[in-house]
C-alpha cells in the first residue's frame, strides 16, 4: 500500500505523462508526433521500478523542465 507522500508523487508523475501527451497530440507532422510518443513511453516505462521518493522528486522535476522546453520549442515552431 502506497504512502500518502507516494500516493501524492505518483499522481504528479500521472499527471506529467498526460500533460505531456496531450501536448503530443497538438504535433502536426505525424510522424514526429509517432516518435515523441514513443519516447515518451519508452522513458516513463524504464523509470517505472523506482520507487526512491528523492529520485522520483528530481526525475519529476527534471521531466517538468523537459516538458516545458517542449512547449516551449513547440510554440516557436507554431
Amino acid at each position: 500500500m502506497l504512502s500518502l507522500k507516494q500516493f501524492m508523487l505518483r499522481r504528479q508523475v500521472l499527471q506529467l505523462y498526460q500533460d505531456i501527451m496531450k501536448t503530443i497530440r497538438t504535433i502536426p507532422d505525424e510522424s514526429q508526433r509517432k516518435e515523441l510518443t514513443l519516447w515518451v513511453r519508452q522513458e516513463f516505462r524504464n523509470q517505472k521500478h523506482i520507487t526512491d521518493e528523492e529520485s522520483i522528486r528530481m526525475m519529476l522535476t527534471k521531466g517538468k523542465m523537459t516538458f516545458k522546453q517542449m512547449c516551449t520549442t513547440l510554440d516557436l515552431v507554431k
